[in-house]
């Protein structure tokens, strides 16, 4: 039997990654087989293409550039871990995907939507079950970001701007992917974010 694939979106510092977390944990306390994971990352190769794109300058690379990396780590993800693992019925869970390359190389950067999307239809060829949009205010995910203290703050470095883009971008892209998406207030604690993504989940996939 297939299995579900789930994706979670939003601006950096959003609480997409721990609510991606609290969800898998939550279904594993049901006896769900699932699958957690990221991007970019998920396989070995992936991970090394991460490493490239979250690191060093934020002029590191073109935006061109970065639609083919991210790409690239994407295809070796989907082929090493998310198709078998949805193939053996699992419930993949995945911390971003392509929606992210949508905005932040597609859009932010220059009006490359039209690569992005061409790019995806021939390589990828994939879109998410659900999407969970995770909004927040820009300069408060921001905050929240650069609070971690990590070294892969390649986009953060861009700067409040970018953020503010960005979430108009995937608000935009909500209503354009309607069917996918749902949309939670991220501005709550976690356990009332938490609670309305199950919710969600459960409506998505009765």
């Amino acid at each position: 039997m297939a299995g579900h694939f789930i994706t979670f979106e939003g601006i950096d510092g959003s609480g997409k990654s721990t609510q991606a977390r609290l969800l898998a944990d939550a279904l594993r306390a049901e006896g769900r087989d699932v699958v957690l994971t990221r991007e970019p990352g998920g396989s070995k190769g992936a991970d090394e293409i991460r490493r490239l794109l979250l690191e060093g300058d934020p002029d590191r690379w073109s935006a061109e550039t970065e639609i083919l990396l991210f790409t690239a780590a994407r295809r070796d993800h989907l082929e090493r871990l998310i198709e078998p693992a949805l193939a053996a019925g699992k419930i993949v869970i995945c911390d971003r995907f392509a929606d992210s390359t949508r905005m932040y190389q597609g859009l932010s950067r220059g009006n490359l939507r039209a690569k992005v999307d061409a790019l995806h239809a021939l390589m990828i060829g994939r879109e998410p079950d659900l999407t969970v949009l995770i909004d927040m205010d820009p300069a408060t995910g921001l905050t929240r970001a650069k609070g971690r203290n990590g070294h892969e703050e390649r986009f953060e470095d861009f700067g409040v701007e970018l953020q503010a883009q960005m979430r108009a971008g995937f608000l935009a892209l909500a209503e354009e992917f309607a069917p996918r998406f749902r949309l939670i207030d991220g501005a709550r604690d976690m356990e009332s974010v938490a609670r309305d993504v199950m919710a969600c989940l459960r409506e998505a996939l009765a």
